[in-house]
C-alpha cells in the first residue's frame, strides 16, 4: 500500500475531480483562512464533529442575477438551529453574511446557490466535540439543485413514505444528519415515486425530503401544515406572505398554518412541494389517490410566478460587490 506525499495527495483528489466533475465555484474555510475556486481543494479534516458525527448545521441561499436572495431569513434560521446543535458560532452575524457575500464575489458566478455550514471542529473522533476546538465555517457556492421541467408541466407523484418523521427538535433544526430523508428520497425513486412524505404519529401530513409541502383545501383555502414539528422553510414562510395576494384575485380563499390529516390532504384541489431549489413544483398523484383533476394547478403556478417575482425585484436582495 502505497504512502503518499503532500504531492500525491493533490494530485489524487485533482484526478478525482476529474472522474466526477463538479459545478462548485468558490469556497471559504475558516479552518484555512480563506477561499479556494479548484474544486480539489475544497475539503475539511475527516475528524471534523460534522463529518463522523453529523454534529454540523447548514442553510442555504439563493443567488439570482448576482443578488442574494432572502439572506436574513436563512440567517435568523441558520442562528436558531446553531443554538439548538450547542455550536458556537465562528463571529457575529455581520461576519458570517460578509463572509458569504465576499465568496460570492470571488466566485464570479451571478446565478446559483449559496450553501454555508457550522461545525464544532476536528481533533478527535470521541462522541463529544474535542477540547478547545474551534468551529468551523465553510461557504460553498455552486450550481444549485435542478429538477426536470416536467415536474412543473406534468407534475409529480409522491408516495408515503415507510420511514419515521424526525422529532420535532432534530426536524426543527437544519442539521447535516439528513439519513431518514435521503432514505426517505431513496425508497420513493425505486418504488417509481418522485419523492416521499413525512406523516407524523397523529396522522397529520409532515414534509417531504427536503421539501415542505402545502395544499389548496376542497374550500379554497392555501393551508401548510404547521411548523412546530418540521422544518420551517423560508421559501414556505415568504410564500404565505406572498399568497395574500391570490386571496385579493379571488384565487384562494384564505392563508392557513394548521394540522391538516391525511384524508384531507388527500382529497385537496392542489397539492404541492416548496423549497429553495424546487420553488413550487405541483402534485398530481399521492400513493393511488389522484390529487384534484390530476394535472398542475392555477394555485402552484401562480404561487411559482410571484416567488420568481420577489427573488429578482423585492427588497430582500443583497447586491453582490463583484
Amino acid at each position: 500500500m502505497k504512502v503518499l506525499s503532500g504531492q500525491d495527495l493533490l494530485s489524487g483528489l485533482t484526478a478525482l475531480r476529474a472522474r466526477q466533475p463538479v459545478k462548485y465555484w468558490a469556497f471559504y474555510s475558516s479552518q484555512l483562512g480563506g477561499i479556494v475556486t479548484d474544486p480539489a481543494l475544497m475539503v475539511i479534516p475527516f475528524d471534523d464533529h460534522i463529518v463522523h458525527r453529523g454534529h454540523g448545521i447548514f442553510d442555504t441561499a439563493g443567488l439570482v442575477d448576482g443578488k442574494v436572495y432572502d439572506l436574513e431569513a436563512h440567517l435568523d434560521r441558520f442562528l436558531l438551529s446553531a443554538g439548538r446543535s450547542k455550536l458556537k458560532l465562528p463571529g457575529s452575524r455581520d461576519d458570517i453574511r460578509d463572509i458569504i457575500i465576499q465568496t460570492t464575489a470571488v466566485s464570479g458566478r451571478r446565478d446559483g446557490s449559496i450553501r454555508y455550514w457550522l461545525s464544532s471542529g476536528p481533533g478527535s473522533l470521541e462522541l463529544t466535540p474535542a477540547a478547545g476546538a474551534e468551529p468551523g465555517f465553510f461557504v460553498m457556492i455552486f450550481a444549485g439543485l435542478s429538477y426536470s421541467e416536467k415536474w412543473y408541466t406534468e407534475g409529480l407523484k409522491v408516495m408515503t413514505t415507510t420511514y419515521p418523521i424526525k422529532a420535532p427538535l432534530y426536524a426543527m433544526t437544519k442539521a447535516t444528519n439528513y439519513l431518514p430523508n435521503v432514505l426517505m428520497q431513496m425508497e420513493a425513486k425505486e418504488a417509481g415515486f418522485d419523492n416521499g412524505v413525512f406523516i407524523d404519529q397523529d396522522g397529520h401530513v409532515g414534509e417531504s425530503s427536503n421539501m415542505n409541502v402545502a395544499f389548496v383545501t376542497k374550500d379554497g383555502a392555501f393551508a401548510h401544515p404547521k411548523f412546530d414539528h418540521i422544518l420551517a422553510g423560508c421559501t414556505s414562510l415568504r410564500l404565505l406572505d406572498l399568497a395574500t395576494t391570490l386571496r385579493d384575485r379571488g384565487l384562494i380563499t384564505g392563508v392557513e398554518v394548521r394540522d391538516i390529516t391525511v384524508p384531507e390532504a388527500r382529497a385537496s384541489r392542489e397539492m404541492m412541494l416548496l423549497g429553495s431549489s424546487v420553488k413550487v413544483a405541483p402534485i398530481i398523484k399521492w400513493d393511488d389517490q389522484v390529487i384534484g383533476d390530476g394535472r398542475p394547478g392555477p394555485v402552484a403556478a401562480a404561487l411559482l410566478r410571484l416567488l420568481d417575482d420577489d427573488m429578482r425585484s423585492s427588497d430582500r436582495l443583497i447586491p453582490v460587490p463583484y
